[in-house]
């Protein structure tokens, strides 16, 4: 009876492979290897692999041969698989990949129409920045910036293409002593640090606790002439105007434009700038289910420049200069992942594997979509004109 079942679980398995193999078929992939769960090993490719799949169990063995992309992750994350050698190299074969999940998407869509966008963004935004400070900081740089540096050349360190972000900031917001800045999304503080030791005000806003609670310290600490609000930017109010808008890597959490653009002539005075940046797609909802599943849930969604501009144009705001700092992204992504890579052990003992395998996957999956082009992402200033004469 053993022989009977052994042998039927080896058709199985020969049969989930050849479909597998099928799937690849015609389709030009880096080359690589399987090591199924007896510990067999296969190949696919020409020339010697650069990386091993190493399947631990059957249903592992079943999401490869299914060649969806978010089974296949789900895989992977949750240890059934294992991924050895350059996650580079595997990247490049994502192609082979299908991410088609309607009921999912149809979920994203109807979210914020059930529960408000207030109250989608607050859910989504606690449940990707509320995990230890610590665990974002062990792979960031020292300016804990979480959104695009501005590189001049690839090889110079991360944290001077942050630094030289944050002084374009300052620089082409017009921004001096005294001058009141609102922070979009405060995150860990590069902006509210970098400003405020030059004598700027600026008010944070965030929606995660674990963030509220770094800002105040890092402003009580700093003795920065700054504050933090945990508070919607679409519901923010100020007794006064401020001189300045920024947000960093927010705008994904803001796909409502209209009411954004409403935000920025409500609060901004007159001659005052604003300066975003964001990961951006010709298609604002184009993002893979891992993500929305893993990373980001929520409505959570590209930044679309065309769409935003259309909004910005029923407005008398002026667009003084938008540059596409896609390139650099992918640098930013790169180093992030170099970084979470080289401190893996220190992970796995304060936090878990699932968290380290997630953000493997999330920031080299970054860094590739960049540097294929899949994706943007855009540096844009505005400005509120002021009267004339």
């Amino acid at each position: 009876m053993m022989d009977v079942l052994a042998a039927e679980k080896m058709t199985e398995d020969t049969a989930a492979l050849s479909e597998f193999r099928a799937g690849l078929a015609e389709k030009k992939i880096a080359p690589f290897e399987i090591r199924t769960p007896d510990n067999n090993t296969h190949r696919f490719g020409d020339g010697e692999p650069a990386f091993s799949i190493i399947l631990k169990d059957n249903e592992a063995l079943s999401a490869l041969a299914s060649l969806d992309e978010l089974r296949f992750a789900s895989a992977y994350i949750h240890g059934r698989l294992d991924i050895k050698g350059s996650i580079w190299s595997m990247l490049w074969n994502r192609t082979v990949l299908h991410d088609i999940h309607p009921l999912h998407t149809l979920w994203r869509r109807l979210q914020p129409l059930l529960t408000g966008q207030q109250r989608t963004n607050q859910l989504a935004i606690a449940d990707h920045y509320e995990y230890d400070n610590e665990f974002f900081l062990s792979f960031l740089d020292p300016t804990r910036c979480y959104s695009q540096a501005v590189f001049e050349t690839d090889d110079e360190p991360l944290e001077t293409a942050q630094r030289r972000k944050l002084d374009f900031i300052i620089d082409n917001c017009h921004l001096k002593p005294g001058d009141r800045v609102l922070d979009v999304g405060g995150g860990w503080g590069a902006f509210v640090e970098y400003a405020g030791q030059r004598g700027i005000e600026v008010t944070a806003l965030t929606l995660a606790r674990q963030s509220e609670k770094f800002l105040g310290q890092l402003i009580a600490e700093r003795n920065l002439p700054c504050e933090v609000k945990y508070q919607d930017f679409y519901r923010h109010e100020s007794p006064q105007p401020y001189d300045a808008i920024v947000i960093l890597g927010v705008m994904e959490h803001l796909p409502d434009y209209r009411s954004v653009v409403k935000q920025f002539q409500h609060l901004l005075k007159p001659g005052g700038r604003i300066y975003l940046d964001a990961s951006s797609n010709r298609m604002k909802h184009n993002k893979s289910t891992f993500i929305s599943r893993y990373v980001f849930p929520g409505n959570h969604c590209f930044f679309c420049l065309h769409d935003f501009l259309a909004a910005v144009a029923r407005t008398n705001l002026e667009v003084i200069s938008i540059y596409n700092d896609r390139h650099s992204y992918y640098l930013t992504c790169r180093e992030w992942a170099k970084k979470l890579e080289s401190v893996q052990d220190m992970i796995l003992q304060r936090w878990d594997e699932k968290l380290f395998r997630i953000f493997r996957l999330y920031l080299w999956g970054s860094a590739y979509s960049f540097y294929t082009h899949d994706n943007d992402a855009f540096r844009v200033v505005l400005e509120r004109p002021a009267p004339m004469g």
